[in-house]
């Protein structure tokens, strides 16, 4: 990520329909658009130089899906090139949010709210590391709330 880099527009990440992705009908099975909100969050974060795979290892910290409402507008199909674009909306001392919408050209076809929870290998809760939060808050496009522990 270059210094100074803000999200003023989404991220925007690349998807082509494959057969893996479709019914029989060749309509995307509806579940596959949480594996191309996934690989989008996981690009926007590496290009924002955080390593997860880092982060795990020396602090054994994760960032699973704690809520996720995804509204179905349009479906896609077989061969078809979509783009996800990420917005993160919101952090906070434990978690983020991002809204994630998936286009077909101009056309929505998915609009997805999704938070994220940060967690230690046991499970519990932990605050986001200052490094991820610093990163984070360069993109956020709405609210940061304040750190409560500081």
């Amino acid at each position: 990520m270059k210094r100074g880099w803000a999200m003023t527009e989404p991220h925007r990440f690349a998807v082509r329909i494959h057969w893996e992705d479709t019914d029989a009908a060749g309509i995307v099975y509806y579940a596959n658009y949480l594996r191309f909100i996934e690989r989008a969050r996981s690009d926007l974060v590496g290009e924002m130089g955080i390593d997860q795979a880092a982060l795990l290892a020396d602090q054994g910290v994760v960032f699973p899906v704690r809520r996720c409402e995804i509204d179905y507008i349009q479906p896609a199909r077989l061969d078809d090139r979509l783009e996800v674009r990420t917005m993160v909306r919101k952090l906070a001392g434990a978690s983020m949010n991002m809204d994630q919408d998936i286009y077909r050209g101009d056309e929505k076809l998915i609009q997805a709210k999704v938070r994220l929870a940060c967690i230690d290998g046991t499970g519990r809760p932990r605050r986001l590391p200052d490094g991820v939060r610093a990163a984070l808050a360069r993109t956020v496009t709405h609210t940061v709330l304040p750190d409560a522990g500081k």
